[in-house]
């Protein structure tokens, strides 16, 4: 299984970003860790990944201030059941890095559309960002569409609920990116799991783009 962008015939590139800044705990932050293998693994999600015309490359890395991000599991080829499986266990098997740090949405996109530059030969590229709160800490998400290369790289959010309905508002002007880029909501952390899987069935190609 290739951790690179050197494999062939890459259809997609999805890099997940898990919010751990001071507002989200550690019960919100394992929601968000579990919910996003839980959905991978999906009857459903698992299918359409495997379905795909070429590989799909899958990476999870972890966000909160300016310098606070960490790679959960490296750009991982998915191909088949035990690569997809593989995947989760190394979501499962991560602990968490930081637990003091504000929310820095700027430097978060930041970080993610450097990691998908590393794979530009994928003929997608997607950037899933969830978060219950808007940036807080260092420069701004528009300042980073201005100044790290995010041409061709579609952004979408997954907002956590929690009650501050404002949070929605500012995904959808200021942190979704590129031609038909949403905004998934998780109707507080428990719904974590299933706002992803709602979320990847419109981030995945359709079965029409099966492998023959």
């Amino acid at each position: 299984m290739a951790q690179d962008g050197s494999v062939p015939e890459c259809s997609l590139a999805l890099a997940f970003a898990l919010d751990i800044s001071t507002s989200v705990d550690e019960i919100e932050y394992e929601q968000q860790r579990v919910g996003l293998a839980a959905a991978l693994q999906d009857e459903e999600i698992r299918a359409l990944i495997l379905a795909n015309r070429g590989t799909v490359m899958l990476m999870a890395y972890e966000w909160s201030g300016e310098t606070q991000q960490a790679t959960i599991a490296p750009w991982s080829a998915i191909a088949s059941e035990g690569d997809l499986a593989g995947f989760a266990t190394r979501l499962l098997g991560h602990s968490r890095m930081n637990d003091d740090y504000p929310t820095a949405l700027g430097a978060a996109i930041g970080f993610g559309t450097t990691k998908l530059n590393k794979v530009s030969a994928c003929a997608r590229l997607v950037l899933d960002i969830s978060g219950d709160g808007a940036n807080n800490h260092g420069y701004p998400p528009e300042s980073a569409y201005r100044h790290f290369p995010a041409a061709g790289i579609t952004v979408n959010g997954l907002v956590i609920d929690t009650g501050d309905t404002s949070v929605i508002d500012y995904y959808l002007e200021k942190v979704i990116h590129g031609p038909g880029a949403f905004v998934e909501i998780a109707l507080g952390f428990e719904d974590y799991e299933q706002a992803m899987k709602r979320k990847l069935m419109r981030e995945i190609p359709a079965p029409q783009f099966a492998r023959r």
